[in-house]
């Protein structure tokens, strides 16, 4: 689980919590027309910009930025020379017996196993890159235009308050939940914004690059061990060439 995430979340929401509370009142910050108008707005917008099927889905590739393990670089390129040193030893159809966890990275030695020509793994893998990249910028897409659009209806809200205040002029009792929904729509679309949906787009791009590097690392060890580079200090040193000088010294 990613508890920064989490603990930004919560400590985002807490504060401005603690703010209200502590001014007197909380309950005049709860303004049903405000949130059904940045709420539902935001909403619409981002139905209206995306298939159905991807809104959901995004929602659920949410999770993602509170529970992800990212794929350690040093332990791909410690497996990869270890499958390497077989290969060397026994020849490559002994990696037959080799079942590495991670989906992708077993696709690709099977490949090699079963005498595929590295060129066609090469552009065979790629593509698969090509396209979780793609599927992961549609999630992240979709949360940026919740960040785009929040404060945008914010605006509208504090619009319509504005032209609701200014016509009740005459009328006292008028004027007080007018500028409620005038202040309380900016609000709401600022929080909605950058407590929510901007953060959560940002983490799921950065996820989305460890993963990308992470899997860049499997291919490219995986067309080496293909090529017959089966020299473990070798493939040490082109892979770990990858990583920041304190991760190397963690290589067998």
């Amino acid at each position: 689980m990613d508890f920064a995430t989490l603990v930004g979340l919560i400590a985002g929401i807490g504060l401005v919590t603690s703010a209200i509370v502590t001014g007197g009142n909380t309950i005049i910050f709860v303004n049903p027309p405000s949130l059904m108008i940045v709420v539902g707005g935001t909403i619409a917008v981002i139905l209206m910009k995306f298939p159905m099927g991807e809104v959901f889905n995004s929602f659920r590739v949410m999770k993602k930025a509170f529970f992800f393990h990212a794929p350690s670089a040093v332990e791909i390129i410690n497996q990869i020379i270890e499958m390497a040193m077989l290969a060397r030893k026994e020849g490559v159809l002994a990696l037959e017996s080799v079942e590495p966890e991670d989906e992708f990275l077993r696709s690709g030695i099977q490949q090699v196993v079963d005498g595929v020509d590295t060129g066609h793994i090469k552009r065979a893998m790629n593509q698969e890159l090509d396209q979780m990249v793609a599927r992961h910028d549609v999630g992240i897409s979709v949360f940026k235009m919740g960040g785009d659009v929040a404060p945008a209806f914010g605006m509208i809200g504090t619009l319509i308050g504005l032209v609701k205040m200014l016509s009740a002029m005459e009328d006292p009792s008028a004027i007080g939940p007018a500028m409620a929904i005038a202040l309380l729509t900016t609000l709401y679309g600022a929080l909605m914004a950058n407590v929510f949906f901007l953060p959560i787009a940002d983490k799921l791009a950065f996820r989305s690059e460890q993963e990308l590097f992470a899997r860049k690392l499997m291919v490219d060890g995986i067309l080496a061990i293909g090529r017959g580079e089966t020299n473990p200090n070798q493939l040490k040193a082109m892979l770990g060439a990858n990583l920041a000088p304190k991760e190397r010294e963690l290589l067998e």
